[in-house]
């Protein structure tokens, strides 16, 4: 009784009906997640000189590439529960059943976000620094919707935040009941969900802390990202129990989090030699990215195109609106 008492309980029920239309709670947390991503973003964004409308532009691209590119990843690492013996390939269509991998959809929508970026005129590494903690949070956001489904639980444990999970219907998005109405109780796992949950949030804290003390650019930001959600990443898949491919004795996620650490950690070691500080610049220029989309030809009209901008003195001094450049930072 005592055991029962101290976990943490899961919801019995994911989904609810409004006339013939269901309310999936795991959907609404992932549009809860983008939400907040998107309103931190733009705040973000703006305070690097941009236009905030332009989050909204990439998400119109990004969100929809990232959620294809997270269910292609899932279904590739977990493939058993759809191709294997008892599989049904048809279910790896059925995002509302839960099942989307971040790196997918990071690969994917980043090139959502590239597409709607270069169409502005922008470039992609500021930006990316920009929506780096933006991402994370709605990730530790989303993961609740795996606490909604029962699913994303580690090894058994009897420690006080065990979490009990039920037998679960997953067609009907509800636990299985007895003859009581009871959901039948499966066992008290570690709640791998809520461990990742809280690393995200830690992880979006620390990313905007960094970024305001040592003004990183050049997608310095979004390189820390990855390697700091990696490093909770790795040591949180080791606990999971669910099916997942192996490789060398590894879950398939671990050693992507592994590859995609050393990288991290590669860029930003050779960012900081050849690119050191923040981006003077958040527009493409000729000199950067060759003739960005929209803009006239320097060359043509005569400006030194390898000239940077002359900074004002004072960074902390407001700029009258009226004078504001949506290509120039101002300091966060």
């Amino acid at each position: 009784m005592t055991t029962v008492l101290a976990t943490i309980p899961s919801p019995s029920q994911g989904v609810w009906h409004l006339g013939p239309f269901p309310v999936r709670a795991y959907a609404f947390c992932i549009l809860l997640g983008i939400a907040v991503a998107v309103w931190l973003s733009r705040k973000r964004w703006a305070a690097r000189g941009g236009d905030p409308t332009l989050v909204l532009d990439v998400a119109t691209y990004a969100v929809p590439l990232g959620v294809i590119g997270g269910r292609i990843y899932h279904v590739i690492t977990s493939p058993e529960a759809y191709f294997g013996a008892d599989g049904d390939p048809v279910k790896a269509f059925y995002i509302w059943e839960g099942g989307l991998g971040i790196w997918g959809a990071v690969v994917l929508g980043g090139v959502g976000a590239w597409i709607a970026v270069r169409r502005a005129g922008m470039k992609l590494p500021p930006f990316a620094d920009a929506i780096a903690p933006g991402i994370v949070l709605a990730q530790a956001i989303g993961r609740f919707g795996n606490w909604f489904n029962n699913e994303l639980y580690g090894k058994a444990t009897d420690l006080p935040w065990g979490l009990q999970i039920h037998v679960w219907d997953q067609a009907a998005g509800r636990a299985v009941v007895d003859g009581s109405g009871n959901p039948v109780v499966l066992g008290t796992f570690h709640p791998t969900f809520l461990y990742e949950a809280l690393w995200d949030v830690g992880v979006a804290v620390l990313l905007i802390l960094i970024d305001r003390r040592w003004k990183l650019g050049h997608g310095r930001v979004f390189a820390s990202y990855c390697l700091l959600y990696v490093l909770g990443r790795g040591w949180i898949e080791a606990l999971r129990i669910d099916p997942a491919e192996h490789f060398l004795g590894l879950r398939l996620n671990v050693w992507t989090s592994i590859v995609v650490g050393l990288g991290a950690v590669l860029y930003l070691v050779i960012s900081a030699r050849l690119r050191p500080g923040r981006e003077t610049e958040i527009r493409r220029t000729v000199e950067a990215d060759g003739e960005a989309e929209g803009e006239p030809d320097a060359t043509a009209t005569g400006a030194d195109v390898h000239t940077p901008a002359k900074e004002p003195a004072d960074l902390t001094e407001a700029v009258p609106a009226a004078d504001k450049d949506v290509g120039t930072n101002s300091a966060e």
